[in-house]
């Protein structure tokens, strides 16, 4: 079995920390996508759910797509809300995305790590080539 990490020196978090994890492993066919929040330059950006649910959402496409996968490989998805007020809203956003194709997706309440309302992560597959 082959790996592969991408992203794997790490990124910037907030505040300048190093981020210590690959932002997607792949293997097999399968990419594990990292959990992205509405982050651009190390910074949180927007305070509204729907910008925030747009950039993380855009976070992980930008990782597919560097990977070589795109949103119709998407199986499933998490995504975890500060506040379930919000899930509505989320709901119409994740749709412009993944409305095609959508995935499995689980979706829970939880106190975030960073001052944000949303974080998203992914499984893809894509049959290797032979």
């Amino acid at each position: 079995m082959s790996i592969q990490r991408y992203g794997a020196a790490g990124g910037t978090g907030t505040g300048g920390q190093h981020l210590p994890f690959a932002q997607a492993v792949a293997a097999d066919g399968w990419l594990y996508v990292s959990g992205q929040v509405p982050m651009v330059n190390g910074e949180i950006i927007g305070d509204g759910i729907v910008a925030q649910s747009h950039r993380a959402i855009q976070n992980v496409l930008a990782i597919l797509h560097a990977a070589g996968y795109a949103p119709e490989h998407v199986v499933r998805c998490g995504v975890w809300l500060d506040d379930a007020r919000d899930f509505q809203s989320f709901n119409k956003v994740f749709k412009e995305y993944f409305g095609a194709n959508p995935p499995a997706r689980a979706c829970v309440v939880s106190s975030m790590v960073v001052d944000c309302k949303v974080e998203v992560d992914c499984v893809a597959y894509k049959k290797p080539a032979e």
